[in-house]
């Protein structure tokens, strides 16, 4: 193609195929993750331009909103999840979430469910590796740390209720 023949019509041809493979990208990266990724993930997995990118996250959210599946943004992070109305269907066939090793879900089921719980506690029962567990779990923003004596107590957010698609009462 010479100059001479370049049209609105090839560049918006061109622009709507960008567009296409982008969305591609980004859906394979988040369906594939099971987590939240931040942009900068994002953005160095698929090379797609930071500016391009976010209208793309936005495409794609507004494209799953009737769906099975959502986009779900938080704090500049992004994470393809089942829909509401279908968690109780997949709750049933998961037997936990690829996003946590099964270690990982012990530390996070025990602070769950003894919260709130002092953290040398939570390092006594599950041993050292933990520390790595509850500082994953902050950065998440699963859990609050409070200072408590020379330890940290530890307590759910409402994030965790969130995420993992639990009402605080029934949880």
């Amino acid at each position: 193609m010479t100059f001479e023949n370049i049209t609105s019509e090839n560049i918006q041809e061109l622009d709507s195929e960008i567009d296409i493979e982008n969305q591609k990208k980004v859906e394979a990266a988040l369906f594939l993750a099971g987590r939240l990724m931040s942009l900068q993930e994002l953005v160095s997995l698929t090379d797609i331009n930071p500016i391009l990118l976010k209208k793309t996250l936005y495409d794609l959210k507004d494209k799953y909103k009737d769906s099975g599946v959502n986009l779900i943004e938080k704090e500049n992070s992004w994470k393809m999840d089942v829909a509401e109305s279908y968690v109780w269907m997949v709750n049933k066939l998961a037997t936990g979430t690829s996003e946590f090793k099964k270690a990982e879900q012990e530390t996070l089921a025990m602070i769950a469910y003894k919260q709130p719980i002092k953290q040398s506690a939570i390092i006594k029962i599950r041993g050292n590796k933990a520390y790595d567990h509850i500082k994953r779990f902050l950065e998440i923003g699963l859990i609050n740390k409070k200072k408590t004596g020379h330890t940290y107590e530890l307590s759910l957010t409402e994030a965790f209720h969130e995420y993992f698609h639990l009402n605080k009462e029934g949880s």
